[in-house]
């Protein structure tokens, strides 16, 4: 493995679950940016959008991805880190980005309730609202998309292996 390799996508896809077993299919080291975010702030992702509100929260993952250095590693980034074009401008250049997707209603399935996962998300907005929104980013820095509705997680890290 020469590059690291980043995952994105929606809340629910499986970046942390895939991104664990593909670290340790490839050899590499696994960093979660939501545990990082956590540990660099002392606070739980929602603790920091009900206090500060989820445009701080976009700024602070922004400039937190930043600063990191990862190498050789397996990158599990918070659904919202797609907003950060910063951050996706330095992941890209450093890693292959993988996108797995889901069709919204089987993120619907895996998530009861989004509010308790601290998804940076403006209020009222549904699950699939925010689907609609943050798909075309997605699409966007995606180096390779991976399909994963009805597959295993190992299968997904098959997948992945295969494609990269």
């Amino acid at each position: 493995m020469k590059k690291s390799v980043t995952l994105i996508g929606m809340p629910g896809a499986g970046k942390s679950t895939v991104g664990v077993l593909l670290a340790k299919s490839l050899l590499a080291d696994f960093a979660d940016t939501d545990l990082i975010i956590q540990r660099e702030t002392g606070k739980s992702l929602c603790e920091i959008i009900e206090r500060e509100g989820t445009e701080r929260f976009l700024e602070a993952e922004n400039r937190i991805i930043c600063s990191q250095s990862f190498d050789r590693a397996v990158i599990a980034t918070g659904g919202s880190a797609v907003y950060g074009e910063e951050a996706m401008e330095k992941l890209k250049s450093i890693s292959t980005v993988v996108y797995l997707s889901l069709p919204v209603e089987e993120l619907e399935k895996r998530i009861k309730d989004i509010h308790t996962r601290g998804v940076a998300m403006k209020n009222g907005v549904t699950l699939r609202e925010l689907y609609e929104e943050r798909r075309c980013l997605y699409e966007k820095y995606a180096d390779i998309t991976v399909e994963c509705n009805g597959l295993t997680a190992e299968e997904c890290v098959e997948k992945i292996i295969n494609m990269i």
